[in-house]
Parts: structure tokens; sequence; C-alpha cells
């Protein structure tokens, strides 16, 4: 097995990276939809997380909400310290389940949005950050998500640099450009990680 640590800024483009990595054939494992699964209705997740929040974190049928959520932690570090404490132990429980089932013959690509932030380097046997220009993800941020632009600014300033996530890459993805121009350096990173794998083996 290949383990792959897959981020990138907001607006960087990472999941269009790791769904043409997934059409290869690697097993993917995206922890920003299992932090989603684990604090679901009924989870011992959303359990926790109204614990220390409070019931006001809830929307009216019962899922959380998370704009509601997202505002009470993002200006405020102990509570986003706090909220990180009961998700990150559930994704990272989750993601160990889905890796071990993946086998041993797979690439198996952990799609980590702050895997620069939280140092999870290690745990990987290679890390390929998707890279664009502040300009490039801004405009992403607010023509294509419909953020506006002082929201888009505080979100990509509240992640590690740009500087910071390319020193810890062993590939990194331009993705600057046009669709067109991302699938052959994808295609090439595939080709590569199939080619450690079989060193392993």
């Amino acid at each position: 097995m290949l383990k792959v640590g897959l981020t990138g800024g907001i607006g960087a483009g990472k999941s269009e990276v790791s769904g043409l990595l997934g059409a290869y054939g690697a097993v993917i494992v995206d922890a920003d939809r299992i932090a989603r699964e684990v604090v679901a209705p009924g989870t011992p997740g959303l359990a926790a997380v109204v614990a220390e929040f409070g019931e006001e974190i809830l929307a009216p049928d019962g899922t959380l909400d998370r704009p509601k959520l997202g505002a009470l932690v993002f200006a405020d570090t102990d509570r986003l310290a706090a909220l990180n404490a009961i998700v990150h132990p559930l994704v990272g429980a989750r993601s160990a389940e889905l890796e071990e089932a993946a086998g041993e013959g797979a690439v198996v690509v952990h799609d980590v949005p702050l895997l620069a932030e939280n140092g999870l380097a290690p745990l990987y046997d290679h890390v390929v950050v998707v890279d664009a220009t502040p300009e490039t993800q801004l405009d992403r941020l607010v023509r294509l998500r419909g953020m506006d632009e002082a929201e888009a600014r505080a979100r990509m300033a509240a992640q590690a640099t740009r500087e910071e996530r390319r020193a810890l890459a062993d590939t990194v993805i331009d993705n600057d450009g046009p669709l067109e121009l991302l699938e052959p350096q994808v295609r090439k990173l595939w080709e590569l990680l199939r080619g450690r794998l079989a060193e392993q083996g």
C-alpha cells in the first residue's frame, strides 16, 4: 500500500485532482466528507458537538448547522480547538478503517485540506500539493463558490501559506490554468505513484 497525502489551499482545485486520481484507480479517503459523516444526525460525534456548543448549532431538521458553527469557531482559536478535539479523532479512526479496507496493493490518497496546518506530512509516503496563485484562488472562490471577497480572503489567510505547503511537497501540481492542463500532470503523478507502489513490492 502506498499512502499519499493530497492537500492544497482553498480554491486551488484539490477536488479536481482527487477526482482524477479516483478515476485512475486510487482509493480516495476524503477527510472533509468523513468529517461530515461523523457528525451526521444520530452519531456520537454530533451528540458531543451539541454537548460542547449547545442546541443552537442544530438546524431545524436536526442536522448540524455548519455556517452557524463555523461562525462560532472561525475567529475563536479556543472554540476551534474544542471542535477539533471532538472531530479529528473520529475522522482519524474512520480514515484508518477505510485505508485498511483498501488492501495491500492500493494507492490510498488521503484528501486532507489542513495537512500542513496539522503537521500531518510524516504520516504519508508521498505528499502532493495542488498549487495555484492567490489571485487564482480568490477568483475561483468568488466566481465559482459565490463567496464575497472579504470572506474568501479571510479563509485563505486562516490556512498555511503557499510556501509552507510547497515545502512539504514531494510533488507539486500546478493548477493555475484550465482543466485540460491539469489532466496530463495528474496522469504523470499516477504513473509515478504506481511505480513507487511497485518498488515496495
